[in-house]
């Protein structure tokens, strides 16, 4: 069975690239920020997670069955209440991130353990300093605030570098071998006081935004780091830039902000116990390669009439 994709260029994610691994099947080339005439014919389309042009599609394609966002964050389409249709199936990339975002986590607790940035600004001003006593990432407890693809693989890691991992997670269930303990979310508060590092991985939901608030980071030690690679939402930044500039907490390194890019007067940017990453936690070239694959599955057990994977719960939103 043939089924007409519409492919909305998006960066790598380009046609060709899925015409070339998935034969058998039409693949439409789409400007999404054009005209969506060409998308008329399809019934499943693959794209960003941009709301008003996922609206503009479906207008324009008014067969349109399962919408495929590259994105692993749905909470933009979610909101829309692009979830909520009883016409439209609505999937994440959810597992297309893990490793190179569990990896940029990673790389940020290094960065904070060891000082890096301040030696960065050193070697820009030619200067030999010696930085901050620099800290062990082996033996210090880390809490993941969101245990999905991202969070576990970020959780794996960081116990094969000898931390002691708790996991929080909206269902906690019994924890992987590699996890000490996973809590549910009512026990932030309490685990964030065991935290070395907080790692925000959750997706943002209302249950979510906000969740690293005031009271979370003042339970966090005098020394702990927190690390968001999930949404900006999801930390009270106002808290957190008054924690930070009273030296509350040890610093907080950010891939992801409330306004993005990040308004170049704000306070995130000069103060010294924080590293700014511009939502590059995402960025490989082997994220292409995992989204093809996954589709292609999922596009056989569509045209076999089972269940499609990733797909989105609207209570749960993600």
């Amino acid at each position: 069975m043939v089924t007409t994709v519409a492919v909305l260029a998006r960066g790598d994610f380009k046609a060709a690239a899925f015409r070339a691994t998935i034969p058998g099947h039409e693949f439409l080339a789409v400007d999404p920020l054009g005209a969506l005439a060409d998308a008329a014919r399809a019934e499943v389309a693959i794209g960003g997670n941009d709301p008003e042009r996922l609206g503009a599609l479906l207008a324009a394609a008014p067969g349109l069955r399962w919408y495929a966002t590259t994105a692993a964050g749905v909470d933009r389409l979610v909101a829309a209440g692009f979830a909520d249709r009883p016409d439209l199936v609505l999937t994440n990339n959810a597992g297309a991130y893990d490793v190179s975002m569990a990896e940029h986590a990673i790389a940020l607790m290094f960065s904070a353990a060891k000082g890096l940035s301040a030696y960065t600004r050193s070697q820009a001003a030619r200067a030999w300093v010696r930085g901050p006593r620099p800290a062990e990432l082996r033996g210090a407890t880390l809490v993941v605030h969101g245990m999905g693809a991202i969070g576990s693989e970020c959780a794996r890691l960081a116990a094969a570098l000898g931390m002691d991992v708790i996991g929080v997670r909206r269902r906690p269930g019994a924890p992987p071998p590699w996890v000490r303990r996973v809590v549910g979310p009512e026990h932030l508060l309490e685990v964030a006081r065991e935290a070395d590092y907080l790692v925000a991985a959750a997706p943002l939901t209302p249950a979510t935004r906000g969740s690293i608030s005031a009271a979370v980071l003042a339970a966090l030690r005098p020394t702990a780091w927190l690390v968001n690679i999930g949404r900006g939402a999801i930390v009270d930044e106002d808290a957190l830039v008054a924690a930070l500039a009273a030296s509350r907490i040890g610093g907080a390194a950010l891939d992801v902000f409330s306004v993005e890019p990040l308004p170049k007067d704000h306070a995130l940017w000069v103060l010294p116990n924080v590293i700014i990453t511009p939502h590059a936690s995402a960025l490989s070239p082997s994220i292409i390669g995992r989204t093809i694959a996954m589709f292609a599955a999922n596009l056989e057990r569509w045209n076999r009439g089972e269940p499609i994977q990733n797909r989105i719960d609207p209570e749960a939103g993600y």
